[in-house]
């Protein structure tokens, strides 16, 4: 998606995206499932709104963090009936609400390096028994394996459970454990999804921490 440049390209690419649209409707599936009736919930890394806009015609208030000037310009339009009925509401910060859930969608979280300092901040916006579920880049999805970088980082995947891979973007590969060692002592892994053959086949994977 190197070629897309701003925030309406994005949002007409992944609405058109036969693969990303299967996979954005299983991730707000297992969302709303999880979420009580009524209970707030912050949209990461929101992008363009689509998974947000979906949250608030669910009744769910629902808090948008984008940190990407284009996209936010693009948020403002596509959601703009809800922000003016204040069901959507942006921040500026996480820290600037208090909710049951936070969701991070489409590899938000492969942009860190390191996700102990943002479970610690995010342990101060989910109240006790709420959520962060994450859809994360899957590191062992073989329809990579043809791409030299996937072959030269399958050692460090085996030995450090974490690669990066060389490029503008630095987008960082994790294995579930590394990404839950992060994550404690403030969340525990509560489920992981791909299981068995899907770890080969799908490209992300669904991480659910649960606040202890």
């Amino acid at each position: 998606m190197d070629d897309v440049h701003t925030g309406e390209q994005y949002h007409t690419f992944i609405l058109t995206s036969r693969r990303d649209r299967v996979v954005r409707n299983r991730f707000q599936k297992m969302a709303l499932d999880l979420l009580p009736e009524g209970a707030a919930v912050l949209d990461f890394g929101a992008g363009t709104g689509i998974d947000a806009k979906d949250y608030a015609a669910n009744g769910h208030p629902t808090f948008v963090y984008e940190p990407s000037g284009a996209m936010c310009e693009y948020l403002a339009q596509y959601c703009r009936d809800e922000i003016a009925r204040k069901s959507i509401v942006t921040v500026t910060s996480p820290l600037a609400c208090k909710v049951q859930a936070v969701t991070a969608n489409f590899a938000v979280l492969n942009h860190f390096a390191d996700h102990t300092l943002l479970f610690e901040e995010l342990s101060r916006v989910v109240h006790r028994g709420g959520f962060v579920l994450a859809s994360m880049l899957n590191p062992y999805y073989l329809g990579d394996a043809r791409y030299g970088w996937w072959r030269a980082n399958v050692m460090n995947l085996v030995r450090r459970g974490h690669y990066a891979i060389p490029s503008e973007s630095r987008i960082h590969r994790f294995t579930p454990h590394v990404v839950a060692r992060a994550a404690a002592p403030y969340f525990r892994l509560e489920r992981f999804i791909p299981r068995g053959f899907g770890w080969a086949t799908d490209l992300y994977m669904f991480l659910l921490f649960r606040r202890v």
